[in-house]
């Protein structure tokens, strides 16, 4: 098995227990946003001790922090911190599984933001693929409810598809955004680049989003330090996963990643089932079911 395959696996793992995990938080009384700054919070030092100890050792050398990095890096955080919020509200309208699936097109709008930044193309049969994904989540999106006049229009504009396509294309953004900046750091090793890259970035997001509470919502700070024990738990699982995903995006362009990390699908309806008892209608399953293939064809011919 190939590394970035290996890592891609393990990172969407991660992604799902992390979600979950944040998904506790927000019920405990935190906010969207400061569930979100949970993860960036209490993962920060642990990769930034990891990589000074790194360079201490030996192990590495730090490569010049161009221009280039920086505007990839920091384009990238803020993309994944709003995308975050966004899964986070996402999960007060539907359930855990769906609410995963629908983030997941993320998949389907990397080929775009791939072409405009990095020069990614993809075939007619790709193509194809995405047409197939945007059914998938109109059928994933449709509200709950007897159906009647402005049915397919509630499709469109409810709040979780809203939410989802937000935030796919927020994580869209995130993952190219990352590539480059793991790209930009040199011909040094795989592994410590993706960690640098990551270090820098976690720490930025969290003095952000200090920064944006400190302005706006204070008592969010105290909720975020109060939680402290699963917010540690949130931490270390954002910490393995984002490290997955960062080496996966040094190895291999983002549709791809994102695309084999479609896996995570399967994870979330585990996940929803083990730890919140929820269960899929036959229409949801319908819609995962085509989102899934549609993501593997876009593997295929990408």
């Amino acid at each position: 098995m190939e590394t970035w395959i290996a890592v891609t696996f393990a990172a969407a793992l991660f992604q799902t227990l992390r979600f979950a995990l944040q998904k506790r938080l927000k019920q405990a009384g935190l906010s969207a946003a400061g569930a979100t700054w949970a993860r960036f919070l209490w993962s920060a030092p642990a990769i930034a001790a990891g990589v000074v100890g790194w360079i201490l050792a030996g192990g590495a050398e730090m490569p010049p922090l161009t221009g280039r990095f920086w505007a990839f890096a920091l384009a990238g955080g803020v993309a994944q911190i709003l995308a975050t919020i966004c899964v986070v509200m996402l999960f007060s309208f539907r359930n855990f599984a769906v609410g995963i699936t629908l983030k997941k097109s993320e998949v389907l709008q990397t080929v775009l933001v791939g072409w405009l930044l990095l020069g990614e193309t993809v075939s007619p049969a790709g193509f194809g693929a995405l047409v197939l994904g945007l059914v998938a989540l109109l059928v994933l999106a449709e509200p709950p409810g007897p159906r009647g006049a402005g049915r397919a229009a509630n499709r469109l504009i409810s709040p979780s598809v809203l939410l989802g396509l937000t935030s796919g294309a927020f994580f869209a953004l995130a993952g190219v955004a990352y590539r480059g900046a793991t790209l930009s750091l040199g011909d040094g090793p795989v592994a410590f680049r993706a960690a640098l890259a990551l270090a820098l970035v976690t720490a930025t997001q969290s003095l952000l989003m200090l920064l944006w509470f400190l302005w706006k919502d204070r008592a969010q700070i105290r909720l975020v330090l109060q939680a402290w024990r699963p917010g540690l738990a949130v931490g270390a699982a954002s910490l393995a996963g984002s490290y997955c995903w960062f080496t996966a995006f040094a190895l291999k362009n983002a549709a791809y990643v994102y695309a084999l990390g479609q896996v995570e699908l399967l994870f979330s309806v585990a996940g929803g089932a083990l730890f919140f008892g929820e269960r899929l209608s036959r229409r949801e399953v319908f819609g995962i079911g085509l989102l899934a293939i549609s993501l593997v064809v876009l593997v295929l011919v990408t």
